[in-house]
């Protein structure tokens, strides 16, 4: 199976995406196209998050904590190339997503809340929540990986 993993192109949107067909199909997107949308959206949402700790390190909380939650929700947007937005919406919530869903956005909130009102230095550790969060969620639409991952870390 690890063969077919790489030639997306022939495999169902069963196989690649858990059962989930992406909204994109009728659009015209190729598989290849939905994941390079989604990492696109990632590394764009990486790239202004970056930006947000830089500023603060300048101490600038407030402009970290707007560019952060920025990043973060970009970087969200991209999962809907997995399986469309819509989609998303509706399965944000079911059982297997939704833990990370919650702790995300709990996380997302907290970072304006550790911005504003409690020390600084709880901003970074509710933003290494909320990329674990969205870590945890994204490998929830990509069939094994969340198994692959509890392997790995030993659990």
């Amino acid at each position: 199976m690890s063969g077919k993993w790489y030639n997306l192109e022939s495999q169902t949107d069963d196989a690649v995406f858990g059962g989930e067909t992406s909204a994109f199909s009728s659009l015209g997107l190729t598989r290849s196209q939905r994941l390079g949308g989604f990492f696109a959206c990632f590394l764009g949402g990486l790239a202004v998050s970056l930006l947000g700790a830089i500023l603060l390190f300048l101490g600038a909380t407030g402009a970290f904590a707007t560019l952060f939650a920025v990043g973060g929700i970009l970087s969200l947007v991209g999962t809907g190339f997995l399986v469309g937005f819509s989609k998303q919406l509706k399965t944000m919530f079911k059982p297997v997503r939704v833990v990370a869903t919650v702790l995300l956005f709990a996380s997302i909130a907290m970072t304006f809340v550790s911005a504003f009102v409690l020390p600084a230095i709880l901003c970074i550790v509710f933003v290494i929540i909320q990329y674990l969060a969205y870590l945890w969620y994204s490998l929830s639409y990509i069939p094994y990986a969340r198994t692959l991952v509890k392997s790995w870390v030993g659990r």
